[in-house]
Order: C-alpha cells, then structure tokens, then sequence
C-alpha cells in the first residue's frame, strides 16, 4: 500500500515536469513567446519546487511526513489546475510557482518513506521501481501531447493535474506515519499497529521495548545543523554537487528535448515519440540500475551511468541516424533519471531516519539550482543559433562533475540502518 501510494503521487511529479515541455510549442505559439522566455517559465517554477524541499522537508520530520506529503498534493492539484485556466503567461507562472511548492515537498517524503519501509536486503531496486512513477507521469504526458492535445489545447494537461485532490480522503485514511514519527512522541499503540500490518506473524505488543528513548534522544535538535555533524559535512556537499548536476541534466532534457527535434525537422508527433523514448530509457535505468546497486553497491552503479551518460550525450550530438537517436536518448534517460532514481534510495539511506527526509529533501532543494538553471541555459544555447543536435554534448560536462562528486562520498560515516550487536541483543532479549 505504501508502495502503492509513493508510486501515485510521485508519477504526478514526472507529469508535471514532463507537461511543461509536452505543451510548451503550442503555448509559445499561443503567447508568442521567445525560447529565452519560455526557459525563464519553466525556470521560475523550478524555483518554487527548490523552495519547497528547502521548507517541507525538515517541517516533515518534525511534524510528520503523511501530513506534509497531504499538503503538497493539496497545492499541486489545486494551483496546477488554476495554470491551466490562465489568461496571461504572467498568471500562468505565478500559478505554477505555487504547484511548484507542493511538487518540491512531495518527492523528499516519498523517498524517505518508501526506503523506511522497504526490506534492507532488496531497498535499492523497491525504491528505484517506485521512482519509475516518475517516468510512467512522463510518458502519459507524451501520450496526451501526441493523441490529445491536437484536439483539445495544451491546457487539457494541466486539468489533469487536479487527479490527486480527489483522492486525499483515501490517502488520509489509508496511508501510514512514520514509524519514527510516532516513536518520537512515544504512541506505542499505532506504532505496534503498524508493525503488525508489516510483519503479522510478529505479534508485537504494546508492554514492548521498542527503543523509544534512544530514537526520542536523537531526534531532538534542528535537523539541518545534524546534516554536517558525525563526519557527514563532506559527503554531504558531495551528494549536493552530484545531484545539481543530474537535474541539471534531468531538466534540461524534459524542457528542450521535444523543441530541439522538431527544429532538426520532425515533425511534432514525432519529437514528442523522443520524449517518450527518454521516459522509457529512465524506466530502464532505475530498474537495471537498482537490481544492480543491490549487488555491488550504489556508489559503483551511479559512477558507472554517469559516465556512460557522458559519452551518450557527445554521440548525440554527432550522430543522425534515426535508430541510433532513439538509443541514445533512452540511454540518455537512463543515465539522468534513471541514475537519480538509484541515488535517491542513497542519499536517503545515508542518513539516520529521524532527519531522512531533511537529507534527501536537502539534497534535491539544493539540486534544484541545477533545474532552475537549466531551462534558461539551454534555451540561451539553443537562441546563440548553434545546431540543435550539437547542444546536446553540453549535458556531457555536468555528467561528469556529477560522477567525480559520487566518487567523493565516504560511506564510512553513513548510517545506513546499521544495528550494532548490543542493541540487537537487547531487542531480542526484551522480546523474549
């Protein structure tokens, strides 16, 4: 069920990105809008998301990350349906900043969640296919820009949008706290309710030890200031660098992909077929991916795509054969989004769970630089009059800032759940 609801609300976050680049022809068309400003649209909203990981993230881990992933669905629904009724690309933008917020604040607590309650042994790839959520709102925004839009007007995907307000009572009723949450105010009774959905033939009881003053101690205190403490600092900045330049990469694409095909000359159809390619490419990668970081570690599989990203994107930029194309951009995909989908279960692992969501929310607030900058970046690019392919080898430089940052993560002051033997033997005492 967990899985389940992670998957729905973050399939809205990869249809909301993948929308504004969907139907971003057809609005430039309607607004007369210049590639420079269209780029500074979709950036302002980038800003809104990088706000909203920034504030939701820690506001989660003290107030609790059902309530907050509550409200980010709220704003999203709500404000993305206001940007499809907007008269003005200046009402559009302010109503997409406030969606914006909600989207940030979403994909911090959907992680952390989704890695609290995936098993240890097989964490990596659960995680990276609930990720794939992503990918699946990205292709049913290329589906509806191929098959309705044509019909309808870009507008009709952002009606869409408004799907998960009607589906908040069933969220409310249905959806799980955090098991950290409610040992922090110490509420056995939910807590052991919980455990017996999980794991039923545990028959826990409330009369328990469940460790409520040690997760009590260690949640107390501001949980961005415990980023940097216990030799993290370091790995830290590094998780920052390396994601700022995946969605560096990630934004990129999902905004201009479309627009450079179809000034190579495709036709609109068949640049919005690339998109879905790309969506297809990032499915691939997280699955792949995440089977194989569960093997032989997620710092190894990550470095690996980001370089095999690096050399995809520089043979994208040379070739135009139309069957190479659509490798290399789904191999594109894989290393972009695929690649993050395997370094979120990561980032969010490598903090303890009493500030997971401040981790992995920090992580991609900060990140979001990188996506605010890339829509206006490329489109800058891509106005200098230079060929549309050749733009492409420009995605290769962030890949490998983002491969060396990986490299620079020690593991060693991680936590990565660990259960040191005492507290092992402690628990299986008391349960005795």
């Amino acid at each position: 069920m967990v899985y389940l609801w992670c998957f729905f609300a973050i399939a809205f976050d990869g249809y909301d990105i993948a929308m504004y680049g969907v139907g971003l022809s057809w609005m430039m068309e309607e607004w007369t809008l210049t590639a420079v400003q269209a780029g500074a649209i979709g950036s302002y909203s980038l800003v809104g998301m990088m706000v909203g990981a920034l504030v939701f993230a820690p506001l989660a881990d003290k107030a609790g990350r059902k309530k907050v992933l509550a409200i980010c669905m709220l704003l999203f629904s709500i404000f993305t349906l206001l940007a499809g009724v907007a008269p003005n690309p200046v009402f559009f933008t302010i109503m997409r900043f406030i969606a914006a917020l909600g989207m940030g604040g979403l994909m911090p607590n959907v992680i952390s969640l989704m890695t609290e309650y995936s098993p240890k042994s097989n964490r990596a790839v659960i995680v990276a296919t609930m990720y794939c959520g992503y990918s699946v709102g990205g292709i049913l925004a290329s589906l509806i820009g191929m098959y309705v839009i044509p019909t309808f007007g870009w507008r009709v995907l952002y009606w869409i949008g408004v799907i998960p307000l009607f589906t908040l009572p069933f969220f409310m009723k249905q959806f799980p706290e955090s098991l950290s949450y409610y040992m922090i105010r110490k509420q056995t009774k939910k807590l052991v309710s919980i455990l017996n959905r999980v794991d039923p033939l545990g028959d826990y009881k409330e009369h328990e030890n469940y460790q409520m003053a040690a997760v009590g101690k260690n949640a107390k205190g501001f949980p961005v200031k415990k980023l940097f403490e216990n030799k993290r600092a370091g790995s830290t900045f590094a998780f920052w660098l390396a994601v700022f330049s995946c969605l560096l990469i990630v934004y990129g694409l999902n905004t201009w992909l479309p627009k450079i095909m179809q000034q190579q000359g495709y036709g609109l159809t068949s640049s919005l077929t690339f998109n879905l390619v790309l969506c297809v490419g990032q499915v691939g990668g997280a699955l792949l991916g995440g089977y194989l970081a569960d093997k032989i570690g997620h710092k190894k599989v990550l470095a690996g795509l980001y370089i095999i990203g690096a050399v995809c994107f520089v043979m994208l930029s040379l070739n135009t054969n139309i069957t190479a194309l659509y490798f290399l951009i789904a191999l594109g995909g894989a290393c972009s989004v695929g690649a993050q989908n395997i370094a979120n279960p990561y980032i969010s692992e490598y903090y303890p769970s009493e500030i997971r969501a401040t981790g992995i929310g920090y992580a991609v607030g900060i990140g979001r630089i990188g996506s605010i900058l890339a829509p206006t970046l490329f489109g800058l690019i891509l106005a200098t009059g230079i060929d549309p392919q050749k733009a492409f080898i420009a995605f290769a430089v962030p890949s490998i800032i983002a491969a060396i940052a990986i490299t620079l993560v020690q593991e060693k002051h991680g936590s990565f759940d660990k259960v040191n033997a005492k507290q092992r033997d402690s628990s299986l005492a008391s349960n005795q």
